[in-house]
């Protein structure tokens, strides 16, 4: 007695979704984000196109297109770390000179924490070196940055605005150096970094600025 396989063998393809082109801006963000990665667990020595092409998935064709060599992404990468959010994008805290500062050092931390080996790379000696370049881009930095903390504790029209903004800078130098003790070295954790830098710029505002008028 004979049977008959009725059974059939399914044929059918499954397709696998196709994944989506990004946008040329998508694209070099994506690029950017690699590098800035990158750039954080590599000295800067060590760092190559063909390597930040293969982790992007991208050509590297592409990442000349975008930024240039890897010098001129780099560069990027400092702005990326440094840059200070244009005023029409911001809104500025309001109540007491302790609770501003307090909103502009926490948005200092966090900028530090997403990024923190890198922050420190390119904002210490780590990076490239001594390159003008970087160092103009640092430079233009401290001093947005300085600027912006006048904003925000609302000193506006000083006849010693220069020495005023000349003291931001120079506390910029010291949160620097609490980024590296909390990232680099973890002597410090987060909390004491913010408590520390919130403490001395208020002390700054309040107790040293005045004595300049």
């Amino acid at each position: 007695m004979s049977t008959t396989d009725t059974s059939t063998t399914d044929t059918s393809v499954t397709e696998v979704p196709r994944r989506r082109r990004l946008e040329p801006d998508e694209r070099r963000e994506q690029i950017l984000d690699c590098a800035i990665r990158m750039f954080g667990e590599r000295p800067y020595a060590a760092v190559s196109t063909s390597d930040l092409a293969k982790d992007a998935g991208v050509a590297r064709g592409l990442i000349n297109h975008y930024f240039g060599t890897k010098r001129d992404l780099y560069l990027e990468v400092v702005r990326a770390m440094v840059g200070v959010p244009p005023m029409e994008t911001v809104k500025l805290p309001t109540g007491s000179v302790r609770h501003r500062v307090g909103v502009s050092v926490e948005w200092l931390l966090k900028s530090i924490e997403a990024h923190g080996a890198t922050w420190v790379a390119v904002t210490g000696s780590e990076g490239v070196g001594a390159d003008p370049e970087v160092q103009r881009i640092l430079d233009d930095a401290d001093q947005a940055a300085a600027e912006r903390v006048l904003e925000i504790v609302g000193i506006t029209g000083e006849p010693n605005r220069d020495e005023l903004i000349a003291m931001i800078r120079a506390y910029g130098g010291m949160a620097k150096s609490a980024g590296r003790e909390w990232i680099v070295r973890g002597s410090l954790t987060r909390d004491q970094v913010g408590t520390m830098l919130t403490d001395l710029l208020v002390t700054l505002i309040a107790e040293t600025f005045p004595k300049l008028r």
